[in-house]
């Protein structure tokens, strides 16, 4: 029996307006109504994660970051995995070397140097996943939505990394040409043995520390709650969410996931956009999966 489901944001409950659906609101009432508790595994930090939840009347632990950070219902922080203050500074250094935007998001929110490259990676973003919109579309709507999602602007972040009371948890990047650009990058920081190199969109690559992975994440939560691993549900669209499928006992892939997760998962459900976390979690507890 499945006592707790852990599910992905962007891409996996929300759907193309970043919002929750109706059905999977539902579904997840009726998982708590079950004794099942359900929890939000993201790459977002704790306040990018908060405003649709709170719209949709969710209140629930979450794993953000990629597993960089645990909280309880009420915001306290569980677990912490940072990247170490000098491999930051060689991260910083590829990055720049290959002229990739990037962010870095810390104990004390997130920061970016450039406000018109984050609108301009954001709609890049949202237009690869709503291929109808033009790019003054995708523009439009990333200005709108990008004031729910609170980011600090700094003159540098090299400066900011030498704060003493600044704990770095994740490193963003990106750039509108995706894997071409990228994978250079990315083939090169995979090197670092101490970090996690994932995506969670064809134009990013998102760098944690090797103990920050959702699947390292999801089984510490299972394991202080006394919950089996083939008692744990997991759902996600993409690569940073392949650690967390694999490790669970009952695992979906979205029907908008990358085959690489659909490879992995044990079943498939329908897309972001049709509610598919919500038919998961229905299929997963009527069926006993």
């Amino acid at each position: 029996m499945i006592k707790l489901i852990a599910s992905d944001m962007d891409g996996t409950l929300l759907d193309s307006d970043m919002q929750l659906s109706q059905k999977n609101i539902d579904a997840i009432h009726y998982a708590n109504s079950k004794g099942i508790e359900f929890m939000v595994c993201t790459g977002r930090n704790r306040t990018e994660a908060l405003p649709p939840l709170e719209e949709a009347g969710i209140d629930c632990a979450m794993i953000t970051l990629n597993g960089a950070q645990v909280f309880d219902k009420k915001g306290n922080v569980l677990f912490s995995a940072p990247i170490e203050k000098d491999t930051v500074e060689q991260i910083l250094t590829v990055l720049e070397d290959h002229n990739i935007y990037y962010e870095i998001s810390t104990n004390k929110g997130t920061y970016s140097e450039s406000k018109e490259q984050r609108i301009e990676n954001f709609a890049s973003q949202l237009a690869e996943v709503t291929p109808h919109l033009t790019h003054k579309m995708a523009i439009a709507m990333t200005v709108a939505r990008l004031e729910f999602l609170p980011i600090r602007f700094v003159k540098s972040l090299r400066e900011l990394i030498t704060n003493e009371d600044i704990i770095v948890l994740k490193i963003i990047c990106f750039h509108k040409d995706g894997a071409i650009h990228l994978g250079p990058a990315a083939a090169q920081l995979d090197t670092f043995e101490e970090l996690a190199v994932t995506s969670s969109g064809q134009n990013n690559i998102e760098i944690n520390h090797r103990s920050a992975q959702k699947g390292i994440a999801v089984a510490q939560v299972a394991k202080d709650r006394d919950i089996k691993l083939d008692e744990v549900m997991t759902i996600g669209d993409n690569l940073n969410d392949v650690s967390m499928i694999q490790i669970a006992g009952v695992s979906f892939a979205m029907g908008n996931a990358l085959p690489e997760v659909i490879d992995y998962a044990k079943y498939q459900t329908k897309t972001n956009i049709e509610s598919g976390v919500g038919l998961a979690i229905f299929k997963a507890i009527d069926d006993n999966l």
